[in-house]
């Protein structure tokens, strides 16, 4: 049975995305991504060590489920911050019994996350 991916923008690895879905950890760091977030803040959130958070969020975003986004600290220090970059993940079945996997992402969210980073002094 074939995999048809359906999504505003890059199509996501199936396996990557079910895979993040399958795993508690990642799960937990989707639930509280609404807004842009640093490693420390989310490994202490979801109370993992920072490398296995490093690790979740490295394999959410190859999923195409969170990104990455940047900001700049006094020195031209940069910290990163993740966000969720979707809505809604469905599976389904289509007209020819194929699996689909629609994912919906937000323009508004992703607006929003542009206004959350700015600069640090």
């Amino acid at each position: 049975m074939p995999l048809e991916i359906s999504s505003s923008g890059d199509t996501p690895d199936i396996e990557g995305v079910v895979s993040v879905l399958d795993d508690s950890d990642c799960r937990e760091i989707i639930s509280i991504l609404e807004a842009p977030k640093t490693v420390p803040d989310i490994a202490e959130e979801v109370d993992l060590p920072l490398s296995t958070t490093y690790r979740k969020l490295d394999q959410l975003t190859d999923a195409g489920l969170a990104i990455e986004t940047v900001g700049v600290r006094r020195g031209s220090h940069h910290t990163s911050r993740y966000v969720a970059d979707f809505d809604r993940i469905a599976i389904s079945l289509d007209d020819d019994r194929e699996l689909r996997v629609d994912i919906d992402r937000s323009n508004d969210q992703s607006l929003g996350i542009w206004s959350n980073v700015t600069q640090e002094f």
